[in-house]
C-alpha cells in the first residue's frame, strides 16, 4: 500500500501550497541520487515526494487525491502503483529551475554550476612595437585566428529547425556515476559530453559545437608610457564559449624593440654622447637628440669622462599620469685618431708644456700608486 502523500512530505492535511513546496525542496534535496549514490532507498524516496509533490502542488489533483486516496489516480487508467507516472527529475527541475533535473542540487552541494557550457578561452597575442611607440602610445592592428560563434547555428550546435533534447543517460546533469565497490566516481557523460543535451542533428557549419575558427583584425590601443611585459587585455576577444557561452579574453603581450640611441631605465632615459676632448676641456654648448626633439646641453670647461648631465621631464610618461621621467645624458670624452703631421705637432707642442697641475685625477693617482712602488 503507497504511503500518504501528507505523510511523505511531513506536513498535514491543511497545509499551504508554499509549505508543500517548501516541504518537497528539503526533502528532495536530502534524497537525490546524485547526493546519495547507490542508495535504492534513498532513490525510491526521491521518487516517492516527488510523486506527493506533483499531486498536492496542482489544486485538482490535491482535490481529488482528498477525496479518493490513491485510488484517484487508477480508476481513469493513469497507471497502476498508486500515483501518476512522472519524471521525478522533470519535478525537480521546475521547483529548483535549470535544464537538467540536477543543475541546481550541483549548485548547492559540489559548488559547481551543472551542465552550464563553459566560457571560452582567454588567448595571447604576442605583439612586437617600436621604442616610439612605447613612449607615445599607438594604435595596433592585429589579426588572430579563433574560434567564433556559428552564424548558421547561432551557437546552439543543432542545426536551425531541429530539437534539442535532455539526454537520457545523464538525465541531463552532464555527468554519469560509476560505482566502483565502496565507492562512486562522478564522471563526464560519455553520451552528451557533459552538455546534458544531445541533439537530432548537429549544424553542418560546425558540427555540433557551435563555433567555428574564423580570422578577425582588431584594433588594439596601446597607451604611452609601456614597457616589455605588459600585457594589455581585450575583453570579450578570446575564444568563443561552447553552446552560446560567453567568450573569454585576449591578452596582448608587449614586447619593446631596442633602439639604437636610447636605454631605458624605468621612467628615465639614458643617452651616452661622445664629446671630442677639445670641446671637454674648454667647454662648449652640444645638441643631444631626445625623444621629442633636440635639446642644448652647456658643456662646462673641464667636463670629464662619464660625467651625467640631466635633462628634466625628457623621459617617459608615467602610465599613470603624474608627468614624465628624465632623461640622463652620458658624456664619453673622445680622444682623436689619425692626427695629420700638423695636428701632432700641434699637440706635441701642448704636451710638451703640460704638467701635472692640469690633471688633477692623474696627479692623485701617480701620489697613491707611489706607495705600491716603493
Amino acid at each position: 500500500m503507497p504511503r500518504d502523500y501528507y505523510e511523505l512530505l511531513e506536513i498535514g492535511r491543511g497545509a499551504s501550497a508554499e509549505e508543500i513546496k517548501k516541504a518537497y525542496r528539503k526533502l528532495a534535496l536530502k534524497y537525490h541520487p546524485d547526493r546519495n549514490p547507490g542508495n535504492a532507498e534513498a532513490e525510491e524516496q526521491f521518487k516517492e515526494v516527488s510523486a506527493a509533490y506533483e499531486v498536492l502542488s496542482d489544486q485538482n489533483k490535491r482535490r481529488l487525491y482528498d477525496q479518493y486516496g490513491h485510488d484517484a489516480f487508477t480508476r481513469g487508467g493513469r497507471g497502476a502503483g498508486g500515483g501518476p507516472h512522472i519524471d521525478p527529475f522533470d519535478v525537480f527541475s521546475q521547483v529548483f529551475g535549470g535544464g537538467g533535473g540536477s543543475s541546481i542540487f550541483d549548485s548547492f552541494f559540489s559548488g559547481g554550476g551543472g551542465n552550464a557550457a563553459p566560457s571560452g578561452a582567454d588567448l595571447r597575442y604576442d605583439l612586437e612595437i617600436a621604442f616610439e611607440d612605447a613612449i607615445f602610445g599607438t594604435d595596433k592592428t592585429i589579426e588572430i585566428m579563433r574560434a567564433v560563434q556559428c552564424e548558421t547555428c547561432g551557437g546552439k550546435g543543432a542545426a536551425p529547425g531541429s530539437s534539442v533534447k535532455r539526454c537520457q543517460h545523464c538525465r541531463g546533469t552532464g555527468q554519469v556515476t560509476m560505482a566502483q565497490g565502496f565507492f562512486s566516481i562522478r564522471q563526464t557523460c560519455p553520451y552528451c559530453r557533459g552538455a546534458g543535451e544531445v541533439m537530432d542533428t548537429p549544424c553542418r557549419d560546425c558540427r555540433g559545437e557551435g563555433r567555428v575558427r574564423r580570422q578577425k583584425s582588431i584594433q588594439v590601443h596601446i597607451p604611452a608610457g609601456v614597457d616589455t611585459g605588459a600585457r594589455l587585455r581585450v575583453t570579450g576577444e578570446g575564444e568563443a564559449g561552447e553552446r552560446g557561452a560567453p567568450p573569454g579574453d585576449l591578452y596582448v603581450m608587449l614586447h619593446v624593440q631596442r633602439h639604437e640611441i636610447f636605454e631605458r631605465d624605468g621612467l628615465d632615459l639614458i643617452c651616452t654622447v661622445p664629446v671630442p676632448f677639445e670641446q671637454a676641456a674648454l667647454g662648449a654648448t652640444i645638441s643631444v637628440p631626445t625623444v621629442s626633439g633636440n635639446a642644448q646641453v652647456k658643456i662646462p670647461a673641464g667636463t670629464q669622462n662619464g660625467t651625467v648631465f640631466r635633462l628634466k621631464a625628457k623621459g617617459v610618461p608615467s602610465l599613470h599620469g603624474g608627468g614624465r621621467g628624465d632623461q640622463h645624458v652620458r658624456v664619453i670624452v673622445e680622444v682623436p685618431t689619425h692626427l695629420n703631421s700638423e695636428q701632432r705637432a700641434r699637440l706635441q707642442a701642448f704636451a710638451d708644456t703640460a704638467d701635472d697641475s692640469i690633471y688633477p685625477r692623474h696627479k692623485a693617482f701617480l701620489k697613491r700608486a707611489k706607495k705600491l712602488w716603493r
